[in-house]
């Protein structure tokens, strides 16, 4: 299994459709990869929700696109937006990123997305999707992993201990 989009949803459909609207809802986020040193780089990344993948694209021989072929690792972080409420919480997803070549794939995505020529497409393999948000008065963390229950840690405003909520 490749940890695709789809398997996300099919896992957890309710959280997945969480998460995907809080990156639909802006256009630019927050890609980090690893430079060559090991150091980590933030670089702007829009991502495309298509074909039951989460897909990243970008301009040909970008440092990011260097990164990823080197080291697979990634993580991207959902806009917070101008309003500082955090109404729809924090989201990000973790994992390793697939570079596509196939030129009938690569086609296809640009037709769906008219994405400009030349590009790298990489294809997101999940390892992680989590959302931080505030609940009344505690801090709430939902994690989801592959072959994982989606799993729920609440914080209030007190010295009490963390609750984990059962799967």
């Amino acid at each position: 299994m490749n940890n695709s989009w789809a398997d996300f949803q099919a896992a957890e459909p309710d959280f997945a459709a969480t998460v995907r609207q809080r990156f639909e809802t802006y256009t630019h986020h927050v890609l980090g990869t690893l430079r060559a040193d090991g150091s980590p780089r933030l670089t702007g990344i829009e991502v495309t929700f298509r074909f039951g993948e989460l897909w990243l694209g970008m301009m040909p021989n970008s440092r990011k696109a260097l990164d990823l072929r080197r080291d697979p690792r990634f993580a991207v972080h959902a806009n917070p937006g101008a309003d500082a409420s955090m109404d729809d919480g924090d989201v990000r997803i973790g994992g390793r990123a697939a570079e596509v070549t196939d030129p009938e794939v690569t086609a296809r995505f640009q037709e769906a997305t008219e994405a400009p020529q030349p590009f790298h497409l990489f294809r997101a393999e999940l390892a992680e999707a989590v959302r931080t948000g505030v609940e009344g008065d505690e801090l709430v963390v939902r994690t989801w992993r592959p072959g994982r229950a989606l799993r729920t840690i609440r914080r209030g405003n007190d010295d009490s201990p963390p609750r984990t909520d059962a799967p």
